[in-house]
Order: C-alpha cells, then structure tokens, then sequence
C-alpha cells in the first residue's frame, strides 16, 4: 500500500472517527476540562467501537492493525475539537513495546485491557536533570535476588492518576562493559515506594502531569519488558510511535483551529463582503490548510514505514513527521486567531486555549532544536554538535 494514497478501509475510519467525534466536539473537552475529571464517557465509547485498540494485535483483542489507524483516530478526533491525550502514551507505546517485545504472559496481563479501554498505561522516561539527554537518565535498576529495585525521579508524565501501571525507562549497568543501559520496566500504581506528584500546568488539559519518584521499588523479575540487552531498539520502538502520534495530534489540532478560522472568515462581513474574500484573510489560511496537508503525508510515510518494520527508515521519517506537524499546527493556530481578532480570544470559539496547546507540540516528545540535529547529523553527514 502506499503511504500517500489511503486505502478505502483507511477512509472508512476517518469518516467513523469524525462521526464519533463531532458527537462529543470541543465544548464537551471544555466541560471536562473546566470540572478537573477525565473525558472518560468518550474514552469509553472509542474503546467500544474499537478505536482504542486498533494498533493492537487481533488475539489481544485488539484490531489488527498499526500505527497508521490509531494516527487517524487521534487526528480525526482533534479535528473535532476532543482529541485523546492517553492514545499517544497506552495504545502506541506501552501497547507497542509490550506487542512487540514483551513475553507472552505481559501480553496476556495488559494488551486486552489497553484495547478495551479498561487498563490504561503511562510512559516515564523524562527526568528533571537529563533533559533530551537519555544518557544522562538515572533512574537505576540493579538486580537484587530474583528482584529489581529502582531508585530515580522522572518529570512530565501524563496520566499517572489514572493509569494502572506505569512503563519507566530506568538504567541497569552492563556486566560486560559496567556501563549503564536502558531498560524498560512495568511498575503498577500501587507498588510501595512508588510517589507521585502533580505539576501545576497552566495549560488547560484533561490529562495532567506527574513527577515521580522511585525510592527503592521492588520489582519482581518478570516487571522486564523485553530483552536485558537490547534496550535501545526497545526504547526506540515506543518513540517512534510517540513521534507519529504526537504528529497526529499536532495535524487534528490544526484541521480544528482552521475549520473555525474558515467558517468565521466565510460567515463575517465587514465593508460589504465576507472577510474571507480578501486575499490578506485568505492566502494565510490556504498556506496554512497546505502546509497541514504536507505534514499529514510525511505523518502516513513516517507510519507505514513503522508498520512495514523499518525501524531505521521509520525514525527519520517520525522526526520529520514531528517537527512538519508541529510547525504547522502552531501557525494555524496563530491564523485562526488571527482572523477571528478579538472573537479569537474568547471562550466561545474555544482557539484561545490553542496558542498554549499548540506549543506542546514544539517541545514534546524531543524538541524541533534536537530534530533539526537528528536531521542534520543522521540525514545530512554532518558533523556532530553535541
């Protein structure tokens, strides 16, 4: 199949998606987000119709399919104004890197909840002193007896509150080298020693942020995801997907802003004709509807690769994807309220919000500066700055 051309299933769920989605819309997200709960009646619902699961493995009871599909749930969802900040951390990590590396007991613990919605995962790997740095991470784990104890800290986690287990990216030294290594490992909420911390945000989510800490966690042996030994491509599993999800995300918050941008620009008439008919209005707009539409191939590129197994290939391409996504989504935001003026700022068309949200983007999971040296570095031969 190619990436550029979707396939009639693939339409099928974008128009199914979008139904679901203009049912709930940005003044149910707004409501959520105002009482300080989850939008857990949509969540639920996805989970029902199988969205949630879609990437998972059909013997989990999950859908079958990849990260292709779940981009389009959570693009098609942002379109609508209620996009679902969790399918980027449970379905297309955790789900991900348990699918694809976890033993068949894991599998079997935690896949059929996290496609029925009943179980959900976070993903801690950012930590307060090692910033993009993921050599820098010191979260440990060392073995004692047939346990692993964890000690660290780790920032900006999504979701802990409600998550049933937590997927922590911690550090175990090498035997052979006695250098350290990452490895992945499930820590459920409840495990003692396991703290949590909410991070005041102001930035109006539904899903909050964490810090936590790990003071001494035992872990029985099977809390290992994967292979001791190949902790990178186990990692990178996880962040490729985050990256292509988080271009999802980026590409349905931007198709949200511009629909209101258009609809105003059409519906608004000043000097006898709508200001959608001058060029100053609607040449940004256009350049902004172009721009979506070209991080929304490289997002489809990023995700076939992923799905048709070329790790190396898929990585480029998610960076891409990422930083493509973002850049578009931060100016069609900063267009849509543009064009609305004052109206862009009030709670009744719901873009004030955006200005901060779109930045997300920006700066999570990996920042446009590292992308750009990721690009220049791996893609280009340059030399490398840091």
């Amino acid at each position: 199949m190619s990436p550029v051309i979707e396939t009639d299933e693939h339409q099928a769920l974008r128009s199914a998606v979008a139904a679901l989605g203009a049912h709930y819309g940005r003044d149910y997200l707004a409501k959520v987000v105002a009482e300080q709960r989850h939008p857990t009646e949509l969540w639920y619902e996805a989970a029902k119709l199988g969205y949630l699961g879609v990437n998972l493995p059909e013997e989990y009871g999950g859908g079958g399919g990849g990260i292709a599909e779940l981009a389009i749930v959570l693009e098609e969802l942002g379109a609508a104004g209620c996009p679902l900040l969790m399918l980027v951390v449970s379905p297309a990590i955790c789900g991900t890197v348990i699918a694809r590396f976890g033993t068949p007991a894991q599998k079997r613990r935690w896949l059929p909840g996290l496609a029925d919605g009943t179980r959900t995962m976070a993903f801690g790997i950012t930590e307060p002193d090692a910033g993009s740095n993921s050599h820098r991470i010191t979260t440990t784990a060392r073995r004692d007896g047939e346990e692993w104890v964890l000690t660290g800290r780790k920032v900006f986690v999504s979701g802990v509150d409600i998550a049933d287990a937590t997927l922590i990216v911690g550090r175990t030294e090498d035997a052979r080298t006695g250098r350290l290594k990452p490895c992945l490992f499930i820590v459920p909420r409840d495990t003692p020693g396991f703290g949590r911390c909410p991070i005041d945000m102001e930035l109006s989510a539904a899903e909050k942020q964490f810090e936590l800490t790990l003071d001494e966690v035992r872990l029985p042996a099977d809390a290992l995801v994967g292979d001791e030994d190949a902790g990178l491509l186990q990692l990178f599993a996880g962040l490729n997907p985050e990256r292509v999800m988080t271009a999802a995300f980026a590409i349905g918050m931007g198709r949200f802003a511009l629909s209101r941008a258009v609809a105003y620009a059409c519906d608004r008439t000043v000097f006898k004709q709508p200001i959608g008919a001058h060029q100053a209005i609607a040449h940004p707009l256009a350049q902004a509807h172009i721009d979506l539409e070209l991080a929304r191939l490289m997002t489809q590129k990023a995700a076939y690769l992923y799905d048709s197994g070329d790790d190396v290939a898929a990585g480029e391409a998610a960076n891409m994807a990422k930083y493509a996504a973002a850049e578009a989504c931060v100016k069609a935001v900063d267009q849509a309220v543009h064009t609305l003026g004052g109206n862009g700022l009030t709670r009744e068309f719901g873009l004030a919000s955006l200005v901060t949200a779109s930045r997300v983007a920006r700066i999570a999971p990996v920042s446009r500066e590292m992308i750009l040296n990721y690009v220049s570095h791996q893609t280009l031969g340059l030399p490398k700055s840091y």
